[in-house]
């Protein structure tokens, strides 16, 4: 059994798999994808709030309500961009993103454009996991060397 068989595995990536390792197998067509998908679903997701807000004003709520609802889907999108985006460095706290879960949804559309602009980069979320995954390799090349004869007899 061969070092590269027995050390780390890559984890798996969304929408990507392992491809993110060596850029292989349609990394470069699944990274076009991400992209023009996340960008189409936050276009679409535009027009059906933009729906919503000519159903607010049908249904004559007040500019005062009306522009609440345009600042609270600001905000919550701007929020969850900036915590999506954040994802894709570092591991998140399972309590925190539990606490921000209905946020996140309300700024869904934000999510989707940090998606969308990570992925002109790299897969999202490839940063963290190469980094994890060097480490790993690292430690498992560490252990694994072996050091050649007894040190005791070395020549000084």
């Amino acid at each position: 059994m061969s070092d590269e068989q027995s050390g780390p595995r890559p984890e798996d990536l969304r929408f990507f798999g392992t491809t993110w390792v060596e850029h292989d197998d349609g990394y470069a067509i699944r990274r076009a994808g991400v992209a023009v998908g996340s960008l189409l679903t936050a276009l679409a997701a535009c027009a059906v709030l933009g729906l919503a807000y000519e159903g607010l004003g049908i249904a004559d709520v007040g500019g005062l309500v009306a522009w609440l609802i345009v600042v609270m889907f600001a905000v919550c999108s701007a929020l969850a961009f900036g915590n999506t985006w954040g994802t894709f460095s570092r591991r998140p706290d399972p309590a925190r993103q539990a606490s921000l879960r209905g946020l996140l949804m309300i700024g869904f559309v934000g999510s989707l454009l940090a998606y969308f602009a990570r992925s002109l980069r790299e897969a999202p979320g490839e940063q963290l996991l190469r980094e994890e995954y060097d480490e790993a390799r690292a430690r498992h090349e560490k252990r694994t060397t072996r050091r050649s004869g007894n040190p005791t007899r070395r020549k000084r």
